[in-house]
């Protein structure tokens, strides 16, 4: 299961980071409790997004990027920390949650000084922490999840790249796993995260250039195809067969009795 991914933040501003990730094995269930199924939403620009929900595990949504002179938001993973206009001035990237993801990049000064002028970070991913700038680079989010539960290799829950800025050539970070992409000019904002991978949302570019949304979360259930299938869904859960499980999908809230 996979939480809704955070906000990218806005001008010259952190990516947004992703949301919670967790896989376990081994649920043990009653039968004829229905189980709730609650799929995070993607947080909007400056908003965290949102947790989703299976029986009684949570996973936290992502926090968003730092706006410009600011730092970003703890969540399932942490959003970048903004760029900053004051030589040696860092802003840091916002906690990620202990087995769900990690800490956003750090944002430093604007345009090239001693400090490194890459600006904002990237928002942290479920697999590594959201990347520093460089120089004339604002940072990259962090890396994603590689999960086969479907039967197909898939990433999720990668960081947003923080935002350029094209007067003093800072390019704009990249998103992974599906994370956006920074803005970096008035013809290039800032790109949202893909659908239901609980990736983060880009930065927003400097000149009051606005972050991006993050992705909706995602639910995935399996377990051996040879077992009853469940008495009962809602919600519309996708459901197929691959490697000898049954597999139900969420992009939506529902709800599983077995």
């Amino acid at each position: 299961m996979v939480a809704g991914g955070g906000g990218g933040g806005n001008d010259f501003a952190g990516g947004g980071g992703a949301g919670g990730l967790l896989q376990a094995a081994g649920l043990a269930v009653a039968p004829g409790s229905a189980l709730t199924v609650t799929v995070g939403a993607g947080g909007a620009a400056t908003v965290n997004g949102s947790n989703s929900v299976f029986s009684s595990i949570t996973a936290t949504g992502g926090g968003k990027g730092g706006n410009f002179n600011g730092a970003g938001t703890a969540g399932g993973s942490g959003g970048g920390g903004g760029g900053s206009g004051t030589n040696g001035v860092t802003y840091a990237g916002g906690a990620g949650t202990s087995g769900q993801g990690f800490t956003g990049g750090t944002g430093n000064y604007a345009n090239g000084g001693t400090a490194g002028g890459g600006g904002p970070g990237g928002g942290g991913g479920s697999g590594s922490v959201g990347v520093n700038p460089s120089t004339n680079q604002a940072g990259n989010g962090g890396t994603g999840t590689c999960s086969s539960i479907t039967g197909a290799r898939v990433f999720y829950a990668g960081g947003g790249g923080g935002g350029g800025y094209d007067g003093y050539v800072n390019a704009a970070g990249i998103g992974v796993a599906g994370g956006g992409t920074g803005g970096y000019a008035s013809t290039s904002p800032a790109t949202a995260a893909t659908a239901n991978t609980g990736s983060g949302g880009g930065g927003g570019r400097a000149a009051s250039g606005a972050g991006a949304a993050g992705g909706s979360g995602i639910v995935i259930i399996r377990y051996p195809a040879n077992c009853a299938p469940p008495t009962s869904t809602t919600g519309n859960p996708q459901i197929n067969y691959a490697d000898g499980y049954q597999i139900y999908t969420w992009t939506s809230n529902g709800t599983v009795t077995f």
